[in-house]
């Protein structure tokens, strides 16, 4: 309630609903309003839609005026994400006790929704930087939360999640990075690979090997930037999240304390895991404001632009794939939001629910926003109009996260295990 309050006192920056719609970047188009089959706050609390509101405003008007810029130039928008940290959006839901805004994992679903709307490159870094500070927050001990969290929440210190591997990709549990214990230290060797803000942020939450084959050989180590042995590679060209750098982290003898690790040795793997469940519901969330934008593009095009003498508003078949569009969107937030209160309440069926929302709601979600691509034709493909960027942004989330194939399987394996 607290962290409501805090968000409730800064709605002075909120100055209308409307400005939710605020999301393109060519100036001349009109702000219709959301139409209320597609409304993201049917269903929500009164402060659930407090805070919607704050994240919608922030996104029209501290996100989306600099997404293209920020895309076109490569630029990590440290002073904007710490302006979000202001408002609790650096820790949503790690414990207030350490900085964090206590919010459940709908409510950190429906912000990050809100975000994505401005800049969906941006707000995919703050959800990654979010699950590391839970994942501190939740497996550390009380030390290293206030030794940790409070500068995370804050985002004076931005944090970048490792496991992925040159050699270790879907096949996490086969990854190679090792740990050896020396004294008070591990001494970490191998690489880290596709590491979203790697060279920019200062502390990289690494899956390691600290014992023998498989996931009970992997603990997780808190490596802070700067320590001897701790390098990166060159910072990757990418068709989209341009906005946030990505490179591999290399450890070359690099000497991390032991009161560093989080849990006991062997943990690691069943950490990540725990982080990834969380991250799954995020990335999803990140794509539905990419496809809620889209949807109002698309129709706001729709209304205004002509051929064969009338707006294409009024050609059937386009507005049969707006239908669909609208109905994929809204089938996708239900599966998310279903999945974020099964993970927040623990339930049996969370994990196979995440992986069912963010194989769902991505893929569903990239259709939403390239058929609105399609629909602007030749314009949708210039760098003037959002949609294709939005398009660019989130192609990637039917990869990472786990890619959609390896959804696949979690949610087989739930069902033929249980029958």
């Amino acid at each position: 309630m607290a962290a409501i309050c805090r968000l409730a006192r800064i709605n002075g920056l909120a100055s209308s609903i409307c400005s939710w719609h605020r999301l393109t970047l060519n100036k001349s188009s009109q702000s219709r309003g959301i139409a209320s089959c597609i409304d993201p706050s049917h269903g929500l609390t009164d402060e659930q839609k407090e805070f919607q509101k704050v994240a919608f405003d922030f996104a029209a008007n501290e996100m989306s005026p600099h997404m293209a810029e920020w895309d076109q130039k490569e630029i990590f928008p440290v002073e904007t994400m710490r302006k979000a940290a202001q408002l609790g959006f650096g820790g949503i839901y790690v414990q207030p006790d350490v900085g964090g805004s206590g919010l459940s994992r709908l409510d950190t679903s429906i912000i990050f929704e809100a975000l994505s709307t401005g800049c969906v490159s941006t707000t995919a870094y703050m959800s990654i930087h979010n699950m590391c500070a839970w994942m501190i927050d939740t497996f550390g001990n009380n030390e290293q939360r206030e030794k940790f969290c409070p500068d995370l929440c804050l985002m004076e210190k931005f944090a970048s999640y490792c496991l992925t591997e040159p050699g270790s990709g879907s096949d996490a549990a086969s990854l190679l990075t090792s740990a050896q214990q020396k004294g008070d230290h591990y001494i970490l060797n191998g690489s880290k690979a596709f590491i979203s803000g790697g060279g920019d942020t200062d502390l990289y939450v690494v899956m390691c090997r600290t014992g023998g084959k498989g996931p009970k050989g992997i603990s997780c180590l808190v490596v802070e930037k700067g320590t001897p042995g701790l390098t990166f590679g060159k910072k990757e060209k990418k068709v989209g999240w341009n906005s946030q750098p990505t490179r591999a982290v290399i450890f070359e003898d690099c000497a991390v304390p032991v009161t560093n690790r989080l849990g006991e040795e062997g943990q690691g793997f069943s950490i990540a895991m725990k982080g990834l469940n969380g991250g799954r519901i995020n990335i999803a969330s990140c794509s539905l404001g990419a496809a809620h934008a889209s949807v109002q593009l698309a129709r706001d095009h729709l209304l205004v632009r002509k051929q064969f003498g009338e707006t294409l508003s009024n050609n059937q078949f386009l507005q049969f794939k707006l239908a669909e569009m609208a109905t994929k969107l809204v089938a996708s937030r239900l599966l998310v939001r279903e999945a974020a209160t099964a993970l927040q309440e623990d339930r049996s069926d969370a994990v196979p629910l995440c992986s069912m929302a963010k194989l769902f709601a991505t893929d569903q979600c990239f259709h939403i926003c390239n058929q609105a691509l399609q629909m602007h034709g030749g314009y949708g493909y210039l760098k003037d109009y959002a949609v294709q960027q939005f398009v660019r942004d989130i192609r990637v989330h039917q990869i990472l996260e786990g890619t959609n194939e390896v959804m696949r399987m979690i949610i087989s394996r739930s069902l033929l295990t249980e029958a």
